[in-house]
Parts: structure tokens; C-alpha cells; sequence
């Protein structure tokens, strides 16, 4: 889930070759029930926004919150969705 507040800037895509099935934004305060639905995905995590999760079957493989994405630029946080897309999804993205 990204905030549309810092989606542009602090959001990059991971990766550009391999890209996921499905991709969802939601906007925290624009679309109540999309909040609601995509946070049930979260448990254990307090809400967040922004935030940025991935999701691989219907569960959550990695979570990034608010607090690791205001202090860095846009660089490091694309080298960390990088890396996590890479370890827990590139192997099962068709190319």
C-alpha cells in the first residue's frame, strides 16, 4: 500500500524487467473499504502510511512502513524493493 502523499517520489518501481501479476495502490482516507481490505493483508503490522507490502499468494512476504521510507531517499528504497521483490517473487515472475 503506497500514500499517495510520497507514492511519486518515494515509490520507484524495484524492478523494471520483472514485474508482478497484479499491482494495487490505495489511498488511506480516499477509499475506506480499500484501506480496510488491503491492511486485513498486514496483521502484526500497525497502519501505516505510507507503506509498501508485497504479497505473494495472498500472504504478506514483505512489509516496508513509514519509518523506513520518510528518512531515505528514493534510491535506497528501491534497492530494498529490489531485493525483496527478487527474493521472494522474481523466480515465479513469468518474463
Amino acid at each position: 500500500m503506497r500514500c499517495g502523499t510520497y507514492a511519486s517520489r518515494r515509490a520507484p518501481r524495484a524492478a523494471k524487467r520483472d514485474k508482478p501479476a497484479k499491482v494495487a495502490t490505495v489511498f488511506a482516507g480516499q477509499d475506506r473499504e480499500a484501506t480496510e481490505r488491503a491492511r486485513s493483508y498486514f496483521t502484526g503490522y500497525p497502519p501505516s502510511s505510507p507503506s509498501i507490502a508485497i504479497l505473494k499468494d495472498g500472504k504478506l512476504v514483505y512489509m516496508m512502513q513509514r519509518h523506513q521510507i520518510e528518512t531515505r531517499d528514493a534510491s535506497a528504497i528501491a534497492a530494498d524493493l529490489k531485493a525483496a521483490f527478487e527474493q521472494h517473487c522474481a523466480a515465479t515472475v513469468a518474463g
